[in-house]
């Protein structure tokens, strides 16, 4: 595995475009068939994320949902209208560990050409549901390859009890010896072990002065962009909640969405954003 060159500090700013009933989390009380059945909430929460990101002057990645991207093509249109880039994010988030290598490709497949149908932009980034690519499907990589994508974005290199590839790679790098390549979600390593701080449900549970501190350490003492993430759902405290989902589900899930587009204004202020293909395939 081939390391990507030190670069700029210029971070990658991404959004995973998923609703609240769409997430790995809730996947035993949700039943995919019966997604329609649910109250959609992503144009409202996409209209704020949107007019942040002008406000700041961002321009990002939006890992897209294909279920998403066809009931909503006007504002995936939008995205490109306004300077942002569309990736895939599959098209029903499925994980990667429950699909065969055959379901694996004919999902992003699909998904791909449904994107690039209504941005007339080729698509070149892929995320996988709840970064779900690890030790024991790196055959994946090989699809996203053969199916064109030029990078990924789809593991942790952390240990988690639902996803995680802990002995990645903590930056970019190049799994297939090529040009393709995969770009970890972003860590800090602490005694020996890499700890999450590149966004989602540790950047609503711990101090916003720890991501910042971690992510200023990356671009200052490592010399390295992060990459963030976050979802539309994570900016809604008022969105329906999902009945019967478990203890942890329920923290995991609804931890201080509140605070949270608050967190998005400082940290679009203290750091410098842009989208993965202008930060990483330079």
């Amino acid at each position: 595995m081939k390391a990507l060159p030190q670069g700029h500090a210029c971070n990658a700013m991404t959004v995973d475009v998923e609703d609240y009933f769409q997430v790995s989390a809730f996947e035993k009380n949700v039943d995919r068939n019966h997604w329609d059945d649910y109250l959609c909430r992503i144009p409202e929460n996409m209209d704020r994320i949107l007019a942040l990101f002008d406000d700041k002057n961002i321009k990002a990645t939006f890992f897209t949902l294909g279920w998403v991207a066809k009931r909503y093509p006007d504002m995936v249109k939008q995205l490109v209208e306004n300077g942002h880039e569309v990736a895939s994010h599959g098209m029903t988030h499925t994980r990667v560990t429950t699909q065969t290598d055959q379901a694996f490709r004919m999902d992003i497949r699909e998904s791909k050409q449904l994107l690039e149908d209504l941005t007339g932009q080729p698509v070149n980034g892929y995320r996988a549901a709840s970064y779900s690519i690890n030790e024991s499907n790196k055959w994946a990589w090989d699809a996203l390859r053969d199916e064109g994508f030029l990078y990924s974005s789809s593991i942790s290199p952390i240990k988690h009890d639902l996803y995680g590839m802990p002995n990645a790679p903590r930056f970019p790098f190049f799994p297939l010896d090529d040009d393709f390549l995969e770009i970890p979600v972003s860590t800090v390593k602490l005694l020996s072990r890499n700890f999450p701080c590149g966004g989602g449900g540790w950047f609503r549970l711990f101090p916003y002065m720890l991501s910042r501190l971690a992510l200023k350490h990356i671009n200052s003492k490592e010399k390295m962009p992060a990459n963030f993430y976050f979802h539309p759902w994570e900016i809604d405290p008022e969105q329906p909640r999902i009945e019967n989902a478990s203890s942890k589900s329920r923290f995991r899930h609804y931890l201080n969405l509140a605070r949270m587009y608050d967190r998005l204004e400082e940290l679009s202020d203290d750091f410098s954003w842009g989208r993965m293909d202008q930060v990483y395939l330079r």
